[in-house]
C-alpha cells in the first residue's frame, strides 16, 4: 500500500492500532518470561519478539520490553528465512523455523530464533519472530562464553534455518539433536516451548485484531508507522551540523593475543542523511569478540535510539542511514570466526556512536557506559552428580549526560534486560553471594558524574569451573565535555589452591575453584559529563555521605573539601577551586 493510502487513516485509528499491535508483542514477551526455564530469560529478560514485513523482513512493530539489540538484528534473521524459502519453497501455514546462526541474522550461538509466517485469507500477511538466550548449547565452556575460542565450533552447536514445525507438527529429530548438544537439555526444552507458546499467543491476538479492522487497514497502519519513523529520524539528523565527526575506542584484547583492538567511526552528517563508516576498525580477531555485519547495524540502531529518543522503533528509522563495514573485519565477521563475546564489541560500538555524536552536538552527548556484561560462567556437579551451569551478566554505571548523573548499578544500553536477582541465582544454583554492593570511586567525575559500578563476590558451595568473558580491564569508560574516565573492571578468585586474576585482565577460562572458594568482580562506573571542578559542592557532599565518592576523591578530583560532619567546607572548597583555576 502506498504512503498516500497510509495517510488516509485518521490519527485516532492509527493510535489505537499502534497501541494494540505493541500490546500484542508485549504480551508475547510476558508469556515467554513467565514460562521460560532459565533465569537469563525468565528473570533477566534476555529475549525479544516482533512483527516483520512479509517481503523484506523489516521490523514493523516491537514491544516495550524486548531487548533492543535483538529488535535490530531480528530483521536480518527474518530475511534469512525469507531467502531460504525463496530458494527452497515449501512455506505453509503452521510452519516455524528455528536457528541460531550468528553469521546469517543471528548474534551468537546461545540466541535461538524462531520465525513463523502468519497467513490471512490464504496469503502471507507478515512474519512473527521470537528470540531468547538459551543457557547452554555445547562448546568447550559451560554457558557458551568461551574466551579462548578461535572458531565458532568451540563455542557450541550452530544451527542454520531449519523447519522445526511443519504444518503444526514438530520435528522431533531436530529437538533430539538440540538436546544431545547441551549440558542442560531440560532448560533448553522449557525455553523452546515457552517461545513456541509466545508465538501461538501472538498469532491468535493478531488474528483478533485483523478480524476487528481488516487486512487493508492494518497494512496501511504499518506503512504509516514506518513513514513517521523515517520522517522523525530525518528531522533529527537535519538538526545536527553537517560535517564528519570521528571517534574511536579499544577492546582490551581478544582473549588469545594480548593486544588492543580498535573500534573506529567516521560519522558524516549531510542534510537529513547520516553515514556511519567503520572502515578504520581492526581486522577480524582470533578470539571470540567478532561480530557480523547485521549485528553491527543492529548495535548502531540501538545507539541512535538512545540519542534520538522520540523516533519510533521500526525499520523506517534506518532509511536515512548508510553504513561502511569492511567484510571480514572485526565488525563484519564471517564463519567460522568466533563470536561468543559479541556483547563486548557492540558495547564499544555503541560507545563510539555516542562519542561521535558528542562532537557534533555536546547537548546530546552521553558519556561512555561501563561497557561490559562480564559474562560469568560457574559450573559443576551437585551431590547427586547432576550438572549445573550458572551463567549471568552483571551491572555497572551508565554515563553522565547534559541533564543528569548516570544511573548506578544499571544494565548496559544494549538492552532493557534486568540483572538476575541474587535470590533467584542462589535458589537455582549451589552458590552464595557474600557481597553485592555499590563500588565507591568507580564513576567518572564530572558536572554530572557517571553512575557507580558494583562489587560482586560469589562463594561456590561445590567444586566448580569458572570462566569470564569481560572487558574494560585496561581502558575505562570515557568522559565527554571535560568529564573523567570511570574505573577499570577487575576480576579475581581465591580457593584452597591459591588466589589469582586473569593474565588477559578481563578474560579467563579453566579456573578451578574448590567448594568454599570465592570469585570477586568489581565493575566500572560510567564516564563523567563536564568539568568535575564545576560540580555543585552540595552534590559532591551528598555523594560522599552515600558512599559513592570517597572524601579523598572529593578533594582531589572535584576540588571540594568535606568537613568531619559531612558538610561542605565552603572556604576550603573555594581555595581549592581557585588554586585549580590559577
Amino acid at each position: 500500500m502506498s504512503a498516500a493510502a497510509a495517510a488516509t487513516l485518521d490519527p485516532v485509528t492509527l493510535a489505537v492500532l499502534k497501541g494494540r499491535l505493541e500490546q500484542i508483542v508485549d504480551e508475547m514477551d510476558a508469556t515467554l518470561y513467565r514460562a521460560a526455564f532459565n533465569p537469563t530469560i525468565a528473570e533477566a529478560k534476555d529475549a525479544c519478539h516482533g512483527i516483520y514485513h512479509p517481503e523484506t523482513g523489516d521490523t514493523l512493530v516491537q514491544g516495550a520490553g524486548g531487548l533492543p539489540i535483538f529488535v535490530g538484528a531480528m530483521a536480518f534473521a527474518v530475511r534469512a528465512v525469507i531467502d531460504k524459502v525463496a530458494r527452497e519453497g515449501g512455506l505453509a501455514p503452521g510452519d516455524t523455523f528455528l536457528f541460531n546462526d550468528p553469521y546469517d541474522g543471528g548474534t551468537h550461538l546461545n540466541d535461538f530464533r524462531l520465525v513463523r509466517p502468519i497467513y490471512r485469507d490464504g496469503s502471507l500477511f507478515c512474519w512473527m519472530a521470537s528470540v531468547g538466550h538459551w543457557l547452554d548449547i555445547g562448546g568447550n565452556v559451560p554457558g557458551g562464553y568461551n574466551p579462548k575460542a578461535v572458531e565458532s565450533f568451540q563455542e557450541g552447536v550452530r544451527i542454520p534455518p531449519v523447519k522445526l514445525v511443519s504444518g503444526g507438527a514438530m520435528n522431533g529429530d531436530i529437538v533430539a539433536i538440540l538436546a544431545a548438544n547441551s549440558r542442560v537439555p531440560t532448560s533448553n526444552w522449557g525455553d523452546l516451548n515457552a517461545q513456541l507458546n509466545a508465538l501461538d499467543l501472538g498469532e491468535r491476538r493478531l488474528g483478533s485484531l485483523l478480524d476487528d479492522y481488516g487486512r487493508a487497514t492494518v497494512e496501511s497502519a504499518f506503512e504509516a508507522f514506518s513513514a513517521r519513523a523515517e520522517a522523525l529520524m530525518r528531522a533529527a539528523i537535519e538538526g545536527l551540523p553537517d560535517g564528519t565527526y570521528s571517534f574511536e575506542d579499544v577492546l582490551d584484547n581478544d582473549g588469545i593475543v594480548d593486544v588492543p583492538l580498535t573500534v573506529a567511526l567516521d560519522l558524516t552528517i549531510a542534510g537529513d542523511t547520516m553515514r556511519l563508516d567503520f572502515s578504520r576498525s581492526s581486522g577480524a580477531a582470533q578470539g571470540p569478540i567478532n561480530i557480523s555485519r547485521s549485528t553491527t547495524i543492529a548495535a548502531c540502531y540501538v545507539a541512535l535510539k538512545h540519542i534520538f529518543t522520540d523516533v519510533p522503533a521500526n525499520a523506517g528509522c534506518l532509511r536515512p542511514i548508510s553504513f561502511a563495514i569492511t567484510d571480514g573485519s572485526l565488525l563484519g565477521a564471517s564463519a567460522p570466526k568466533p563470536v561468543a563475546g559479541y556483547t563486548e564489541t557492540i558495547l564499544r560500538l555503541i560507545g563510539v556512536v555516542f562519542g561521535a555524536i558528542a562532537q557534533a552536538d555536546p547537548g546530546r552527548a552521553l558519556a561512555g557506559p561501563f561497557g561490559t556484561i562480564n559474562a560469568l560462567s560457574i559450573a559443576g556437579h551437585r551431590a547427586d552428580r547432576s550438572r549445573w551451569v550458572m551463567f549471568s551478566f552483571f551491572g555497572g554505571g551508565l554515563g553522565g549526560s547534559p541533564m543528569s548523573d548516570g544511573l548506578n548499578h544499571a544494565n548496559n544500553p544494549i538492552s532493557t534486560a534486568t540483572i538476575p536477582p541474587v535470590e533467584i541465582l542462589e535458589a537455582a544454583y549451589p552458590v552464595m553471594f557474600t557481597q553485592w554492593a555499590l563500588r565507591p570511586d568507580s564513576a567518572g567525575a564530572g558536572i554530572h558524574r557517571g553512575g557507580v559500578g558494583a562489587v560482586y563476590e560469589v562463594e561456590v558451595l561445590t567444586d566448580a569451573d569458572v570462566s569470564l568473558l569481560g572487558e574494560r580491564g585496561k581502558k575505562g569508560p570515557f568522559g565527554v565535555a571535560g568529564g573523567g574516565e570511570a574505573a577499570l573492571n577487575t576480576f579475581a578468585w581465591e580457593s584452597a589452591a591459591g588466589a589469582g586474576s586473569p593474565p588477559m585482565v578481563s578474560k579467563v577460562t579453566g579456573v578451578r575453584v574448590a567448594a568454599g572458594g570465592r570469585v570477586r568482580l568489581e565493575t566500572p562506573g560510567g564516564g563523567g559529563w563536564g568539568d568535575p571542578a564545576a560540580r555543585d559542592p552540595d552534590a559532591v557532599a551528598r555523594d560522599v555521605r552515600l558512599g559513592f565518592v570517597s572524601r579523598d576523591a572529593a578533594r582531589a578530583v572535584y576540588r571540594v573539601a568535606i568537613a568531619e560532619d559531612g558538610a561542605v567546607d565552603a572556604a576550603a572548597t573555594e581555595a581549592l577551586r581557585e588554586g585549580a583555576r590559577a
